[in-house]
Formats: structure tokens, sequence, C-alpha cells
């Protein structure tokens, strides 16, 4: 699996790709299906496949004030499209000079000439180009006067509705990973460095792995039944607090998790804590015993629920 950008020619060996394009944050069902097309278009034509993206957001560049939303970095992103079957992952650099070319510019120069795609796979709400100029039918049109044979998924239907983004940060914002988990495939995850903390959750009995939430979507805050996976590809089941720590001043938003049967130094390390289910609210105790008697009681119910079922 190979990250591409623009600031090198894309190898030959990558050239003539059918070419999955979209912003593909979350990497959810509907996600996956457009992806899944393009794979299965690349074996059909034996052709490579390059999923294309965008960093940053688009609407972080247009509302650069608008709060945290996002569900996956590109590190994960990468990762998942490699597991879909994908052989590179392009980021375009969404800037000034991309958001003001056209959609013609956008097929003949970025598309044609320089990635030289033989086919692209979109979803059909895809816009692109300069004030959205461009959508799944130009797409088409301009494509095929290019060499480019352009096709549209339809969106992925569940439980009556479209899959989106949209509808995962509800669920999340909602304390509802569950359904953020039915309509991603997978449970949401949040990856980032181990950083220090103030080592009150090591006094109390609990030594926590400490990441900041940095552009990824609030989930609702509170405790979690979570499973880690390290750098080494181990993973951990735990317990984690999202929140502020009400119970601890100055507020601090931080995922603090608890890694069950693991004793090690993780300090510097890139973990990653996937929400399995939400336990509770945060809440403030009367005193630390009282917070370590619940602490002890969410860690048994996580163990719980994260044991399999027999």
């Amino acid at each position: 699996m190979q990250r591409l950008t623009f600031d090198k020619p894309i190898p030959e060996l990558l050239r003539g790709a059918i070419v999955a394009l979209g912003n593909f944050d979350g990497f959810h069902l509907g996600h996956q299906a457009v992806v899944g097309r393009a794979v299965q278009r690349g074996a059909h034509e034996r052709r490579p496949v390059i999923v294309a993206t965008f960093d940053p957001h688009p609407v972080r560049h247009f509302r650069p004030d608008a709060p945290p939303f996002r569900l996956t970095s590109l590190d994960q992103r990468e990762r998942l499209f490699g597991q879909a079957g994908a052989d590179a992952m392009l980021v375009f650099r969404f800037d000034a000079a991309l958001a003001s070319t056209t959609a013609e510019e956008f097929v003949a120069d970025l598309l044609a000439k320089r990635i030289g795609a033989a086919g692209v796979v979109t979803g059909e709400d895809f816009t692109f180009g300069y004030k959205r100029g461009g959508n799944a039918e130009v797409l088409r049109e301009l494509g095929a006067a290019h060499g480019i044979k352009a096709e549209v998924v339809a969106p992925v239907v569940l439980d009556g509705e479209p899959v989106s983004s949209s509808r995962i940060r509800d669920a999340l914002t909602a304390a509802d990973p569950r359904t953020a988990t039915h309509l991603l495939t997978r449970p949401f995850a949040i990856e980032g460095a181990v950083i220090h903390g103030n080592k009150r959750g090591r006094t109390l009995g609990w030594p926590t792995a400490n990441v900041e939430l940095g552009p990824y979507q609030r989930p609702a805050y509170g405790v979690y039944a979570v499973r880690v996976r390290l750098d080494d590809g181990s993973e951990h089941d735990g317990v984690a607090n999202l929140g502020t720590r009400p119970m601890f001043n100055p507020p601090r938003e931080l995922l603090e998790a608890v890694l069950f049967d693991f004793d090690g130094d993780l300090y510097g390390r890139t973990i990653e804590i996937a929400l399995h289910h939400y336990l509770r609210p945060e809440a403030k105790f009367d005193g630390l015993d009282a917070l370590k008697a619940q602490m002890d009681a969410d860690a048994a119910e996580a163990r719980q629920l994260l044991s399999p079922s027999p």
C-alpha cells in the first residue's frame, strides 16, 4: 500500500488505474461500496486501484472554525483502504488552488494527465471543482472526453436511511456507539500518541494511557468499554474516560484508557482506542474513594461486555 501526493509523479506502475474518488472520512458502508466496486473493476480489467481522498477535509478549508468532526485520520484511512484491496492512497491537498480548480481542469489535468486514470468510481452525491461545478453526470461526460470511464455507485441504505458520515456523528454524540459501529462495520476509534498526564490514575490503582482528541469528532463525554490496539499490533480490552474529568482541576479534555492485564510503558507510542460500549456519563464523586469504587465497577462492567459470548 503506497501513499501518494502530487509532490511527486504518479509511479508508472500505477498509471492507468481505476480511481475511487471521494472524501471517504470514516470509510463507512457507503464508502466501502464505492471502493469495493473500484477494486472489482481493477481485478476484472487487470488494473491497479487508487483510492483518492482529500486532506484537509473541504469543510475545514471553507469553515476553518468548524468544531472537530473527523472520523478517521489519514493513517487510519490508509490501513482501511489497503484492507479493502486498494494498491495506493492518493491524498489531494485541499487548499485554495484546488478549491479554485474548475471541474473541467480537475478531470483534464488531475485525473487524466497527472494520474493517468483509466476509470473513476464515485458515490452519487460526490461533487468536485470550483463552486461544486462538477457532479456524477459531469464527471461521466468530461471523463469520456479524456478516455476515462466514470461509474457511480448508489448509496447504501440501512434501517431505511442512506448510510452517511452525518448519521455516524449523530450516533456518537448521542452516546450510541453501537449504531456507529453498525454503520462503520467496526467501532469508531481514536488514534494518537500517548502523552503524560498528572498520574492520578496510577495513585488510584488504574494507570491510564492518555490521548488528545485532536481533530476527531467528539463523542458523548463519559466512560466506555474499549479495545486498544498498540503499535505492535496487539490488542487489549480496557475501559476509558472521554471528557474533561470533572473531579479534577483545571478541566482538560482527554481520552484516558486503562488497559486490562497490561503492564508496560506506552508514553510516546501511537495507540488506537476503539469505543465499543457506552457505560455512563462523566460524574463528580464525593471524594477519591467513591471515584475508585466507581472505576472498579466500570472496569468490571467493561470486562463483562467485552468478553466473548459463550
